[in-house]
């Protein structure tokens, strides 16, 4: 019996809010969406085997439950792996809100008398602060222009999976007899290794370059470039692309102390940090 002929069907789950992304479609790969002309996705509540997925820490590592949980609850995107990182966190915090509602509570410690407290933080004004955000894909440099891309989830998990293996490898070194030439020749080569990620993860965001009437988009000849150009050039390049992540980095949120705790030297208001875990974030009152 198919899924519509089911006399189950009607009591599937429903769609419980629509956003609209942050990126409006605009860096997702032909196939990956399927985007309305209204440009609002429905979203879904997750399912018990959605939240199952979270619980499994391979399986988070390397992004695999991320991404079954982006296309179940959200299933109008075909391929969570394009997700462009300015849509990414939007789209978490949705499935958060559909289903667990719109509040969330958060544990931090007071600044200096460091007593934990719980603050309700609202999902719903959190996601409107991303939505209003743009992705800025021109940069110029003399006579040369660049048009920049945010990385997708697939390149976000593969830099940090090669990251982590290579602190990994830095870490057990560190504590490790060898002898200590062995360990200069591992940590040199670490080294490298990560700073030629850091140069390639770059790479990845130049969607092109103009100079006079040439538009170079291949990727060799981009890495070339990168590679052979003053070192002012990759960082102005890399500074514009921190600027536009920042945009839609999830802002601290401002925390106004009470009267007994600035008597006790707590500033009157301070930022509490918000980073979310995949593992607690779609937990229940986590």
């Amino acid at each position: 019996m198919s899924e519509t002929n089911n006399p189950l069907h009607k009591f599937y789950r429903q769609p419980k809010i629509y956003i609209t992304l942050p990126s409006k479609g605009k860096f997702w790969k032909q196939g990956s969406i399927d985007l309305p002309e209204s440009g609002e996705i429905p979203v879904f509540a997750m399912t018990a085997k959605d939240e199952l997925m979270t619980k499994t820490p391979d399986a988070l590592l390397n992004g695999e439950a991320t991404v079954e949980l982006i296309q179940s609850c959200v299933p109008n995107i075909k391929d969570a792996w394009q997700t462009p990182s300015t849509d990414f966190d939007a789209i978490l915090i949705a499935i958060r809100i559909a289903t667990y509602g719109e509040n969330m509570d958060i544990s931090s410690f007071t600044p200096v008398i460091s007593e934990e407290k719980t603050f309700s933080l609202d999902l719903i004004r959190l996601l409107d602060t991303i939505q209003v955000e743009e992705f800025d894909t021109q940069l110029h440099n003399n006579e040369l222009s660049f048009e920049i891309r945010p990385l997708t989830y697939r390149e976000m998990t593969d830099t940090t999976n090669e990251t982590f293996e290579e602190q990994r490898i830095f870490n057990a070194v560190s504590n490790n007899d060898m002898p200590e030439n062995e360990k200069i020749s591992l940590f040199r080569d670490s080294f490298k290794k990560l700073t030629a990620l850091t140069v390639r993860t770059l790479e990845k965001s130049i969607v092109s370059i103009t100079v006079d009437d040439d538009v170079v988009t291949n990727p060799k000849l981009i890495a070339e470039f990168i590679n052979n150009s003053e070192k002012t050039v990759f960082e102005q390049i890399s500074k514009h692309i921190e600027v536009q992540k920042d945009k839609f980095k999830i802002k601290p949120m401002i925390v106004d102390a009470t009267p007994e705790e600035i008597e006790q030297g707590v500033p009157e208001t301070y930022e509490l940090p918000l980073i979310f875990d995949p593992s607690s974030f779609f937990v229940s009152g986590s």
